[in-house]
């Protein structure tokens, strides 16, 4: 196991190299200059010129990325062109409202998917099936802006159950922080249950057919027993690996649901970035969403071994 997961990490740094290789070119072809920004067209052109070359933007693109990539082998991702912080801290502060955002929907998604794969796996073409597959085409084509705007003026605005566009650190106030995160879970949790559920619902439908399914009804067990004991944990393979990838898109892939909920996450923070021309603070922030994406398909292959033994890291 110690040796797989040493293999992935060292398999990394390419994807990682490239990643931000890509990244770093992309941002330096998008319309626009920084320095523009910073100071406004209308500034001296000596001053514009002094501050591009204390930003280093007076070099060629490939010795900024050398140079760039070289602090971040150091550990230091660099500071931001707009606010001076440094990158790591600005992402220190919006990393956990887009983990607990993260975490919030994938719960939810959970709660929902995982009794309703069964339901309709086991209860194929019938109404609950027919009343599942319904909400698995609604939660799938329902645009994640329109569902929240649906929920913001239910909950929100009619019935004044939970607040809108707000954030309270769950740390500081628990209660009001959970109330704060239920709305934007709700909208990304809906969408992400529908697919969990269609995937689950697929895999048992599968795995249902096994002859070692066939064996275990023989022998007189309950229905229950068969699905608990002997068809979920082989079923749960897919579903493990689309809540790893889906997990690992919402930590930073949530923004249009931030912007609506006005949750300071890194989704939204990536967006003001690029808008600000913030070349460095775009560059840590992808590579941290990167990272986190790579860890979470990390933990999908650990995961796999548990759930199927016949699987060996080797």
């Amino acid at each position: 196991m110690l040796a797989f997961v040493a293999r992935r990490l060292v398999a990394t740094v390419p994807v990682l190299v490239l990643v931000s290789l890509g990244v770093f070119l992309l941002i330096h072809l998008v319309p626009g200059d920084p320095v523009d920004v910073m100071l406004g067209e209308s500034q001296d052109p000596v001053a514009r010129e002094a501050l591009r070359k204390e930003l280093g933007f007076d070099q060629p693109v490939y010795l900024q990325y050398v140079n760039w990539l070289g602090h971040v082998v150091q550990g230091d991702l660099g500071r931001s062109i707009r606010t001076h912080q440094t990158v790591v801290d600005n992402v220190a502060q919006r990393l956990r409202p887009s983990l607990e955002l993260a975490v919030g929907a994938m719960l939810i998604a959970l709660i929902i998917a995982i009794p309703l794969g069964i339901l309709t796996a086991t209860h194929r073409n019938s109404r609950v099936d027919t009343l599942g597959t319904g909400f698995v085409l609604f939660g799938v084509c329902m645009p994640n802006f329109v569902l929240a705007l649906l929920l913001i003026f239910v909950f929100g605005v009619s019935l004044h159950w939970l607040p809108i566009a707000s954030y309270t650190d769950p740390l500081q106030d628990p209660l009001a922080g959970l109330k704060a995160l239920l709305l934007p879970s709700l909208t990304l949790g809906m969408a992400l249950a529908a697919v969990i559920a269609r995937t689950l619902r697929s895999s048992l439908l599968e795995t249902l057919t096994e002859d070692y399914v066939k064996t275990a009804r023989a022998k007189g067990l309950e229905e229950s027993a068969v699905i608990a004991k002997h068809v979920l944990k082989n079923a749960l393979i897919p579903v493990v690996t689309v809540i790893g990838l889906q997990f690992g898109t919402l930590i930073g892939g949530a923004v249009i649901t931030e912007y609506i909920f006005a949750l300071p996450g890194v989704g939204r923070l990536v967006v003001d970035a690029v808008f600000a021309r913030d070349y460095p603070l775009v560059q840590g922030v992808v590579l941290v969403i990167t990272v986190g994406f790579i860890a979470s398909n990390l933990v999908v292959d650990i995961v796999y071994g548990w759930l199927d033994p016949r699987i060996r890291y080797t």
